[in-house]
């Protein structure tokens, strides 16, 4: 069976160590990013003590798994180059020879970091907690431009590539005067240099990819900074749920049958975020008492926000995505060090005590609109029904499962694949396969 991983929180749950045990514990044919681009930063740390924060490459890069960017990754060329840099550092002979990319990939230029970085600053204290690395620019040119914008098949092509490239500066510099990035003629020649480091791929490899072996399909971000039901506009231009790796999966089972995919949610024993934007439970007090070594402030993010465990956030996350079969609960040695961790049951909101929050339908005319609504109610939102599980990890994992009606398949107690366990092979988990989503029996 196939596993699909997603984060159903603002991002930071622990889905490079979940990644990793599920690599380390059995092969995997390949890992699958499915979303996002090189913001993405998800925490790798071996037992012997090499740590690498994984951005495009795929958090089993470490076992020798290999990675593959499907067509709704946004690739950045350079910062691929500095992270595969950095992987033989660590030991891993060749990382872009465990590397495949669709075609049709859009591409992250400088260009479009640039603008994103000037758009933010424009905002001054109305700023959104932007990475500054280009994602929202990559992707809204995409959607403007669909042919002119740039995409990895483009990288095989110097003439067109240029094209591109050249139409893509001037459009931003027209609306945004100078950018400050490097020359066309420089970028197309890193970019020609990408194309012919790694192998690119036509629509039939994720397919045949599916077809030898289980893979594990890697989501970036969270669920509650999803486009369409994260709460905007502190949101990422980037579909965050199950839906694509999901639609891969029905393209490769048209194509000749890919098996089926565990639904798997990760969520931590407390609930973060970078920058700006609602965290209804948040408590100063709780990030001087779980310090984050892999996360801190960013110059374009913001702080590192930290607060008790969200339940109705996390509920609601869990909802939008249609359920979950499963769940995999990280940093249960919290509770352990911080005796005041508890979790928020409901919210004192507009008056009311609020336990769930409203899903709404999926992508309609005008979503936006109420998701914007919801935040600024969620800003003066409050807890008000309290849970406190203690230091206990089991009364913990037993506490998320319920509260998001989703058994718990993977304990996390440190940084490492050796600190997860997994309930399945100890006959402990509550998950029972081919129950629908959302079952906690």
């Amino acid at each position: 069976m196939h596993t699909i991983v997603v984060d159903l929180g603002y991002g930071d749950a622990g889905k490079g160590v979940v990644v990793d045990r599920l690599c380390s514990a059995e092969p995997v044919r390949a890992v699958v990013r499915f979303n996002g681009g090189a913001q993405a930063a998800h925490n790798v740390v071996t037992p012997d003590g090499r740590h690498h924060t994984f951005a495009q490459f795929g958090s089993g890069t470490l076992h020798g798994t290999p990675t593959h960017l499907s067509r709704f990754m946004l690739v950045d060329p350079l910062a691929l180059a500095a992270e595969a840099d950095h992987l033989a550092a660590l030991g891993i002979p060749d990382p872009l020879a465990l590397f495949t990319v669709d075609r049709h990939a859009a591409l992250t230029t400088p260009y479009h970091a640039a603008a994103n970085r000037l758009r933010e600053q424009a905002r001054g204290g109305s700023r959104h907690g932007s990475c500054g690395m280009g994602i929202g620019e990559t992707a809204a040119y995409a959607l403007t431009h669909p042919e002119d914008a740039p995409r990895v098949g483009d990288c095989t092509s110097r003439p067109r590539l240029l094209r591109k490239l050249a139409l893509l500066r001037d459009r931003l510099s027209d609306e945004l005067g100078r950018l400050p990035a490097p020359p066309v003629e420089h970028c197309a020649e890193a970019f020609a240099a990408f194309a012919r480091s790694v192998t690119l791929t036509d629509d039939g490899h994720l397919a045949r990819l599916l077809a030898e072996g289980p893979v594990v399909f890697e989501g970036a971000q969270g669920v509650l900074l999803d486009e369409w039901h994260g709460f905007h506009p502190y949101t990422t231009w980037s579909t965050t749920t199950f839906a694509n790796a999901e639609t891969l999966l029905a393209e490769a089972n048209s194509a000749g049958g890919a098996g089926a995919a565990l639904r798997l949610g990760v969520v931590r024993t407390y609930t973060t975020r970078h920058g700006p934007g609602p965290l209804v439970t948040e408590d100063p007090e709780l990030a001087r008492e779980l310090p984050e070594p892999h996360n801190g402030h960013g110059r374009w993010q913001g702080a590192f926000r930290t607060g008790h465990f969200d339940a109705v956030a996390h509920a609601y996350a869990a909802e939008v995505c249609g359920g979950v079969d499963a769940l995999a609960v990280t940093h249960l040695d919290a509770p352990a060090r911080c005796p005041g961790l508890r979790i928020a049951r409901a919210y004192g909101m507009d008056g009311r005590l609020v336990e769930r929050l409203p899903a709404g339908p999926s992508v309609p005319p005008g979503d936006l609109v109420r998701r914007a609504e919801l935040t600024a109610a969620l800003a003066a939102a409050r807890p008000a029904v309290w849970d406190t599980p203690g230091p206990d990890p089991a009364a913990w994992s037993d506490a998320v499962g319920e509260a998001l009606s989703a058994p718990v398949v993977l304990e996390s107690y440190g940084p490492t694949c050796a600190d997860v366990k997994d309930l399945r092979e100890t006959g402990k988990s509550k998950y029972v396969p081919g129950k629908s989503s959302g079952v906690y029996v």
